[in-house]
């Protein structure tokens, strides 16, 4: 009777603590440790083990369902062999983390299609599961949030919001044409964010055609400036997986095949 009641104390103490995963394994634990003659301290080793686990893997969730991502995809899914142009090993070392760390940023540039998105939210749960505050949205969607904000005369405090993650992802540069106004305000954030956090861009523009993408050369030079100081720039090269996977089931249309085609052209141009 006073084991069992000692057992009840351990656990409400365990609750007071908050150690919630070794709350529930407890009872457990002791009836392995009492079959297998589990010394003193391997057991606390096992169950503090057990409870840090489940406390980072809690971390974890919560940094992952903040930044925000539009699918969870990871690095270790992700077919190198369908994109021979990419080096594994330099994706392995940009896993590390240690570009966050350092504050460097990532430039992953190449057509669409190519898996550039995949390779971002890969890094950015990584960076989650590092113990990284990591952010995710698309370069659309960040321009009209800071717009907005400079309308409503709170850009300032949305700018700090912004500079906060440590690293920052910002998907789709390109794709939609981005104003003068939207250019000057996205250079703010890259100049807050400079040497103080990381920020990775997909893009499916060379860095030459950033000046048509931003609407002014000036600015296209000031940000990617920031951006290129301190960088790893990784271009993915080769065909779409949608329109590959189309042809594989005899889907491809051949207006879809031109389009194709002049999109590449034009990307390879820019």
């Amino acid at each position: 009777m006073s084991g069992a009641a000692q057992i009840e104390r351990i656990q409400e103490l365990l609750q007071r603590l908050r150690l919630m995963k070794a709350l529930i394994e407890l009872p457990q634990l002791l009836q392995e440790a009492g079959k297998k003659e589990i010394s003193y301290s391997d057991f606390l080793e096992e169950l503090l083990s057990r409870e840090t686990t489940a406390k980072k893997e809690r971390h974890t969730a919560m940094r992952t369902t903040m930044a925000r991502f539009p699918f969870q995809k990871s690095l270790e899914s992700f077919d190198f062999k369908q994109q021979p142009s990419l080096d594994p090993k330099a994706i392995r070392e940009l896993s590390t983390g240690r570009f966050i760390a350092d504050s460097e940023n990532v430039l992953l540039l190449g057509p669409p299609g190519v898996g550039k998105t995949h390779l971002a939210v890969g890094l950015g749960l990584k960076a989650c599961a590092l113990g990284y505050r990591t952010a995710f949205t698309t370069a659309a969607s960040l321009i009209a949030t800071l717009v907005k904000a400079q309308n409503e005369n709170r850009l300032e405090e949305r700018l700090k919001l912004l500079v906060q993650p440590r690293l920052l992802i910002v998907d789709e540069i390109g794709y939609l044409p981005i104003d003068r106004n939207g250019a000057n305000l996205f250079f703010q954030l890259v100049s807050r964010r400079y040497e103080r956090g990381s920020i990775l861009v997909t893009s499916n523009q060379s860095l030459s055609g950033w000046g048509e993408v931003f609407g002014d050369r000036l600015i296209a030079t000031a940000i990617l400036d920031r951006l290129l100081h301190h960088s790893t720039i990784v271009n993915v090269k080769g065909e779409s997986y949608r329109l590959k996977e189309k042809r594989k089931a005899g889907l491809l249309t051949r207006s879809d095949a031109v389009a194709e085609a002049v999109l590449a052209e034009g990307v390879a141009r820019t």
